[in-house]
């Protein structure tokens, strides 16, 4: 497998999904640590932080190429821009451990593609508890994943990112 990047299609589903908090708030599922900033960003974040547009670029940088590195780690088929997009979204919401010892994945690098997609619906859980915004986000990535590759996905243009969370801190 080649070293695929995301695309502007996975930055889509990562920003709707994630929604952006300039203020640190606590896990959703259960109401406690991780704290979360950003666009889902956990790592070393804290009660009480604030980020600066530069920031969640940097931290939203950093969490798309984690992911990046892990579905390129560990998806030995070829797969297309649009499945590498939906993977990207489900390992930067659920981390490269549940994704590598996933069934998803399994099924995937066996070559079957249907029975990969069948399994997103499955990761609907937080604290127990089936959560809406998880089972909407699971239905978008299975869409993408099942979807034919028609035209090509554009990179990521981080430049029109920053300005983009720059507007959505001034209003």
């Amino acid at each position: 497998m080649t070293n695929m990047k995301a695309s502007t299609r996975a930055l889509s589903l990562i920003e709707a999904f994630e929604g952006l908090n300039f203020d640190a708030y606590p896990d959703p599922g259960s109401g406690a640590q991780p704290w979360t900033i950003g666009y889902g960003h956990t790592r070393g974040v804290r009660h009480g932080d604030r980020a600066t547009p530069r920031q969640i670029v940097g931290y939203l940088q950093m969490d798309i190429a984690n992911a990046e590195h892990n579905v390129n780690r560990y998806v030995s088929v070829d797969i297309t821009q649009n499945q590498f997009d939906a993977l990207i979204d489900f390992v930067f919401n659920l981390g490269a451990g549940n994704f590598s010892t996933s069934t998803l994945l399994k099924k995937l690098n066996a070559g079957d593609i249907e029975g990969a997609a069948s399994e997103f619906p499955r990761w609907v859980h937080s604290g127990g508890k089936v959560m809406s915004g998880l089972v909407s986000r699971r239905h978008a990535e299975q869409s993408l994943f099942m979807r034919p590759q028609n035209s090509p996905s554009p990179a990521i243009n981080w430049t029109d990112v920053a300005i983009d969370i720059t507007r959505k801190e001034h209003g």
